[in-house]
């Protein structure tokens, strides 16, 4: 089992339009030529690279995972992206499964007495390790079912168990553990995070949010920069501002509108910090982001 029949499946089933694939949870991409660091959020899961590179900057981290090797995010973080090794003649590849909590828990209740080591404290959010044959061999044969959509509906779970079962005794076990683990730090971290993201338009206190996540001030601030490699109030400034640019995209002459409602009361802060952060003003970005979009239609007709 390889790499190489992965990259066969993957350039097989992968759609330009979009990662998801027939089978839930489960995503392939290809990527046909280089683009500009894209700003998104990661998601919870596990992406196998098939072929090429990608370079992840979450925070004042970069993680760099090449083909052969997986990257486990574990908490739904703001990142900045691109393939660093894509040409139209030698596409990027990849594979993803989303990690869900449910299952891991109920993996750590099988396993027997022993076998899997205490979780400790709240790791970083976002690690990177090679990928063992064992795990390959199992996303090569969780990958195979789109061809056999009659089987992928008894074996497609079984598979992901498998999957998870390597990650969770793997070299990134701790951190994917963490997960299944409703009083972990990872955990209280992932609340707040979603409570953040679900807020981000309104200003909060440090105080307030540590005390969500049942931690007091220091080792929630301690933990929270561990997990997302960002103070709290960094993180809701990405959160603020990748909105503003999806909102940018669809009402490009609306800039002040947009500021007021990402949260920022200061249309010339609003601006300075889009600014750093995406290397153009919010109207002259709004206007990248139309002709790119209209380019990416003109490819697809």
């Amino acid at each position: 089992m390889s790499l190489g029949e992965l990259r066969e499946l993957v350039l097989r089933h992968a759609r330009p339009d979009t990662t998801e694939t027939a089978i839930d949870d489960v995503l392939l991409s290809v990527v046909h030529r280089a683009a500009p660091p894209a700003p998104a959020m990661s998601g919870v899961v596990m992406a196998l690279i098939a072929h090429g590179a990608k370079r992840i900057a979450v925070g004042d981290r970069v993680h760099e995972y090449r083909a052969g090797q997986y990257l486990v995010a574990s908490v739904d973080l703001p990142v900045t992206g691109l393939f660093t090794k894509v040409s139209p003649n030698e596409p990027a590849l990849g594979f993803g499964l989303v990690l869900r909590p449910a299952l891991i828990a109920e993996l750590l209740l099988q396993a027997p007495p022993g076998v899997l080591p205490p979780v400790g404290a709240a790791a970083s959010g976002m690690v990177v390790s090679d990928a063992p044959d064992e795990l390959v061999d199992a996303v090569v044969r969780l990958v195979r079912l789109l061809d056999r959509p009659h089987d992928a509906a008894v074996l497609a779970p079984l598979l992901k168990r498998e999957i998870l079962w390597r990650l969770i005794t793997g070299e990134q076990g701790a951190t994917v553990r963490q997960l299944g683990l409703a009083d972990s730090g990872l955990a209280h971290m992932a609340r707040a995070v979603r409570w953040i993201r679900e807020h981000y338009a309104e200003p909060f206190r440090v105080e307030d949010v540590a005390a969500l996540s049942s931690m007091s001030v220091s080792a929630f601030y301690r933990n929270f920069q561990a997990v997302t490699a960002m103070s709290p109030i960094q993180f809701q400034k990405q959160i603020r501002l990748q909105e503003a640019r999806l909102l940018l995209a669809v009402r490009p002459g609306d800039v002040t509108g947009v500021g007021q409602r990402v949260g920022y009361e200061s249309p010339s802060q609003f601006s300075r910090e889009y600014r750093r952060q995406f290397g153009l003003p919010p109207s002259q970005d709004a206007v990248r982001l139309r002709d790119a979009a209209a380019e990416q239609v003109a490819e697809l007709v």
